[in-house]
This record gives structure tokens, C-alpha cells and sequence, in this order.
């Protein structure tokens, strides 16, 4: 990568103008009209800050603790599916992660294997989906036992919205001839991306690895997807039957309403994450954000709280600490790093973030993440949204 990011606004800019039209769009992703996706992003622009001016601290911590990992900084990496964006994708994330000192999220969807993100981040958690039968979710999990997974991350907030106003990229199952022909003139339009293909001598990959045992055929994205999509959703008994497979730390991700939270602490949930799915989940949910704060006052004490959604500063960050999350979970701000510079670019995007925590840090007169409360944020009268309220 040439020359150094200083926003996440230009690491976007560079991966729309590195990519395929039809790659970048699939990584914006937001369903409908986009309502959640906006408000996600937007939110964080409502809270403002009580600064001081003096007696401010002149070193600023950051690190923390999430699921049992320690990590440099309250950010880690969100699962995402199939990276395309890049040939090296979830491992190139997964060093990132682990040259800046955090924790890496894998999707089951990923591209690449467990085995091989471990390798190159020992602190990786495995995201699952509930597909399946329950031998094969309790096969999964056993798996990523094997493997070292230090966590599960259950996702469970996807309503299956096909559509999107501003139109949906068409993915193909398989990279057929016939597809690489008909993606032929929108990849020449982006030289420098289709020649990081070329040098690696392997097309973008479009199986996932992680739903089947290791050494078994590997299903296509949309082969996992389908059976995902058939299978009937999780009943809170479920959850619990699924907690009880996994002894380690265990995250449920996709938590926007207070009695919700308050099931998921019931299943023995050790963490959970506030979450829309980056607005890709049921449109006009609220931002993550504005449902934090009543979250946080009924479980905050019993569970680790994360947020995901929105994330594009270090500000943003501290905004979410300081209304009661121990970190927060990235996912189109590290692949926008990553379309446009590789392992680097993903590294560019952390030190933004950390950049940004210490300046709102100094500004606050903190001189911990563990010393935000919410006399640092200024939230005004409707912000917040307490949803399922008991």
C-alpha cells in the first residue's frame, strides 16, 4: 500500500476505486431503503462530548479484556463472509489483528479455512450460524475446538431481506467460464485488484470451509447459505442446548432489545453483542447505539456488552464505551482496509481507531477506556431506544 490512510471515509474511497462495482457493492450490503444502514453511521453523529481542559492525563490505556482474550484496544474484528476483496482475505485480516494486538472474528462463511486463521491470530473466535441438524452444529463446534477457536460467536440477527432500493450485486454461485466471461469488462476496469488475483495465481473463492468436517468437499457460499435459510429458527431452548456444547466464552450477536438480553443472560451467554447486522438485518431497526444504553442498565453487570454498527472513528469508540460496551466490533472499516492496501491497510484502519480513542481519551481527561462513563458523552432528549423493555 502507498501512502498513508488517515480516515476510514478514505480507506473507503480508495476500495470503491480499487474494486469491481459489483465486489464494493456487495460490501455495503445494507437491506430495503437503507434506514438501518444510515442510522447506524448517523447516530454517532447525535452524541457530543463534555471535554476538559486541564489536569488531563498524559498517558492513555487502552487495553482491555474480551471473552478472556487481552487485547491492546477495545476493537476486534466482526466476522464478515467471503472476502473477496482481497487474495490472502480472512488470514490477511487475521495478522492484522495480531500485529496490532486484537482479537479476530471468523465467519463460517469465510473463504478461508479455521486451521489457517488461528495460524496467523491465536486469538480467534469462530462465528456459527444455527444450519443444520444439531449433530452437525455439535460436529462445528467440536471442530473448532480442534482447531483452537479461543470463542463462538453466535449470530442469530439476519431476517433474509433480498432486496435493496439502490440494487443488489449479482455474486455467482461458482466461477464458471462462463461467469469469468461475463465478469471479464467489469474486473478490467480495476486493474490493480484483478492483478493482486493474477500474482497470487487463484481466483476469488467463493467456498466456505468452515461448515463441513476438515478434508470434506467444501460447500459453495450460497450451498451454506441455502441450508441456513432452511433451516428453522433457533428456539431460546435452542440457544441453551447450544451454549451447553461450547465450555468457553460464547457471544450472541445480533441483541437489540432489553428482554432479549435478558434471555440470552438466562441461556448463560458470557457476552453479547449489540447488534443490527451492519443494517443488513430487518430495515429501520435502530442504530445499535440508541439500544445500548437500556441494554447495558439491565444486563451490563451480569454479561460483556460489545457493539457492532457504524464504527468509523475512534470517537465512535469511545461513545460506545462510555454508554456501557467493553469494545466494540468492526467489520466494513477493516475490508474497506482491506481492499486498499492488504494486511497494511487492515493495520492502517486499526491505528486510525486507536488514534482516535487516545485523542477523545486526552480530551475526556481519562486516562483509561475503563474510566468512560456517560458524564463523558452529551446524548440528547429521544436519543436513546429501549426496545423489549420488562
Amino acid at each position: 500500500m502507498s501512502g498513508w490512510i488517515e480516515t476510514v471515509a478514505e480507506a473507503q474511497r480508495r476500495a470503491r476505486k480499487r474494486l469491481p462495482k459489483s465486489v464494493y457493492s456487495a460490501l455495503l450490503a445494507g437491506s430495503e431503503k437503507g434506514v438501518s444502514y444510515d442510522d447506524n453511521t448517523a447516530a454517532f453523529g447525535e452524541l457530543g462530548f463534555a471535554p476538559h481542559v486541564a489536569g488531563l492525563s498524559a498517558k492513555r490505556d487502552q487495553a482491555t479484556t474480551v471473552m478472556g482474550q487481552q487485547i491492546s484496544l477495545p476493537v476486534i474484528i466482526s466476522p464478515t463472509g467471503v472476502q473477496a476483496v482481497h487474495p490472502d482475505g480472512e488470514v490477511a485480516v487475521a495478522r492484522a489483528a495480531a500485529a496490532r494486538g486484537t482479537a479476530m472474528g471468523l465467519s463460517s462463511f469465510a473463504s478461508k479455512p479455521l486451521q489457517d486463521v488461528v495460524a496467523a491470530n491465536p486469538q480467534t473466535f469462530l462465528q456459527v450460524y444455527w444450519m443444520g441438524s444439531k449433530d452437525e452444529m455439535a460436529r462445528r463446534l467440536q471442530n473448532a475446538r480442534d482447531a483452537g477457536a479461543k470463542g463462538l460467536i453466535v449470530t442469530l440477527d439476519w431476517s433474509f431481506s433480498y432486496g435493496r432500493d439502490w440494487g443488489s450485486p449479482r455474486i455467482p454461485e461458482r466461477l464458471t467460464l462462463k461467469e469469468m466471461v461475463r465478469f471479464a469488462p467489469e474486473a478490467l476496469t480495476r486493474p490493480a485488484w484483478l492483478w493482486d488475483f493474477v500474482k497470487s495465481r487463484r481466483l476469488p473463492d467463493l467456498k466456505v470451509p468452515n461448515v463441513v468436517d476438515p478434508g470434506q468437499e467444501a460447500p459453495t457460499f450460497f450451498g451454506a447459505y441455502g441450508e441456513w435459510m432452511a433451516t428453522p429458527p433457533p428456539s431460546w431452548d435452542d440457544v441453551r442446548w447450544l451454549r451447553e456444547q461450547w465450555d468457553g466464552p460464547f457471544m450472541l450477536k445480533g441483541i437489540c432489545r432489553v428482554d432479549d438480553a435478558l434471555r440470552a443472560v438466562d441461556a448463560g451467554v458470557t457476552a453479547i453483542s449489540v447488534s443490527n447486522h451492519g443494517g443488513n438485518n430487518l430495515d429501520a431497526t435502530p442504530a445499535p447505539i440508541r439500544a445500548l444504553p437500556a441494554i447495558a442498565d439491565a444486563v451490563g453487570d451480569q454479561v460483556e456488552l460489545l457493539l457492532d454498527g457504524g464504527v468509523r472513528r475512534g470517537s465512535d469508540v469511545v461513545k460506545a464505551l462510555a454508554l456501557g460496551a467493553r469494545a466494540v466490533m468492526i467489520g466494513r472499516a477493516y475490508l474497506w482496509g482491506l481492499a486498499a492496501g492488504g494486511q497494511a491497510g487492515v493495520e492502517n484502519v486499526l491505528d486510525i481507531l486507536r488514534r482516535g480513542i487516545d485523542s477523545a481519551l486526552l480530551g475526556l481527561g481519562r486516562s483509561s477506556v475503563h474510566e468512560l462513563t456517560r458524564d463523558d458523552v452529551v446524548i440528547p432528549p429521544g436519543f436513546t431506544r429501549t426496545l423489549g423493555a420488562v
